[in-house]
This record gives structure tokens, sequence and C-alpha cells, in this order.
């Protein structure tokens, strides 16, 4: 196998995997919205992804999920969103982070 289809194929993974955490990620949003609106606002929800985006609201989320304050909440569909939300985040993360050093391991060993 060449390191070209190698990396092409951690690529394909890396990239379902996230766009797999961004769909997730917008469908929070929409659960946020309708069970917990002030969480919502101080979010950034409807500002989250676009440009004008407030970036640390939006490290507010991070937060908050990272530090599961979320299994505090009355709501057990958002629960389930915010746990899929943080796993589909590390899987993404680890895929990233493995295509990024393999890309150095193949450009050095020349495979």
């Amino acid at each position: 196998m060449s390191g070209d289809a190698f990396l092409l194929a951690l690529f394909l993974v890396a990239v379902v995997n996230v766009s797999r955490y961004i769909s997730t990620l917008k469908t929070l949003l929409a659960v946020m919205r309708e069970c917990d609106p002030l969480l919502y606002q101080q979010v950034d929800g409807r500002g989250f992804f676009t440009s004008q985006g407030n970036v640390s609201k939006q490290i507010r989320l991070f937060h908050y999920i990272r530090s599961q304050q979320y299994q505090k909440h009355h709501d057990p569909v958002f629960i389930a969103k915010c746990v899929k939300v943080r796993k589909l985040f590390v899987l993404a993360s680890t895929f990233l982070m493995v295509f990024f050093v393999s890309i150095f391991v193949v450009a050095y060993l020349g495979i």
C-alpha cells in the first residue's frame, strides 16, 4: 500500500468524523434553543456558525461540555446530545492528529 493511499484513507475518515461532529453540534444547538434558552444565548447559539460569531462564547460551550456540566441538566435529550458531541469531538480530534502525524511520517520515511 502506498503512502498516498494511506493518507487519502485517513483524510477521508477524518473528514467524515469532523462532518459528523459539526452536524451533531448543530443539532445540540437546536435542542439547546428549546430546552435551555439562557444557555443558548450565553454560547451565542444564533451566531455560532457565522463569521460574526463571538469566539469567547463558543469557547464557553467547549468548557461546558469538557467539564461535563450538562450532567446536572433536567432534559435527557440534551444530556444525550452533549455526550455525543463530546465523544465525536474526541474522535474527530484524534483522527486529525493521527492524519497530521501520518503526513510527517510518510514524508520523512518516504513511504
